[in-house]
């Protein structure tokens, strides 16, 4: 797959961003947005899920997802991705990502966790390889 071209004002928003709402969609159809910490590696997005969750029984049975930032106030500053899902069979723990444990690290401070406490409940690596963006 050919890699997506990321404005700078995009590429710069996702280096800062906390939070990023990850869509996947139900069995029944019902789409499941949920706010998710992540890591943009330049080309794909990397987040960490507990084992036993929604999103990891949607992506298996469609891995087709949505990931989109806050707009502001006026609707402006859209960021939307749509791309695929991976679970990483065997993916790399939380920890083995630097410079996510760095951007994350007063929030896994306030969950009463330590980087590799959080490595351990959120073990399970989730990869999203955007193939279409929109932004205004």
């Amino acid at each position: 797959m050919e890699r997506l071209s990321v404005p700078p004002a995009v590429e710069s928003r996702l280096r800062r961003e906390w939070i990023v709402w990850f869509t996947t969609v139900r069995a029944d159809g019902q789409p499941q947005p949920v706010p998710v910490w992540f890591l943009w590696d330049g080309k794909e997005f990397v987040i960490f899920s507990q084992p036993r969750t929604q999103k990891l029984r949607n992506i298996r049975a469609n891995p087709r997802v949505s990931l989109h930032l806050n707009s502001d106030a006026r609707g402006n500053q859209v960021v939307r991705f749509d791309g695929v899902a991976e679970i990483v069979p065997d993916g790399q723990p939380a920890t083995a990502f630097p410079a996510m444990i760095e951007k994350y690290r007063e929030g896994i401070r306030s969950l009463g966790m330590t980087p590799e406490s959080f490595a351990r409940a959120y073990s399970v690596q989730i990869r999203v390889r955007p193939s279409r963006l929109m932004h205004w």
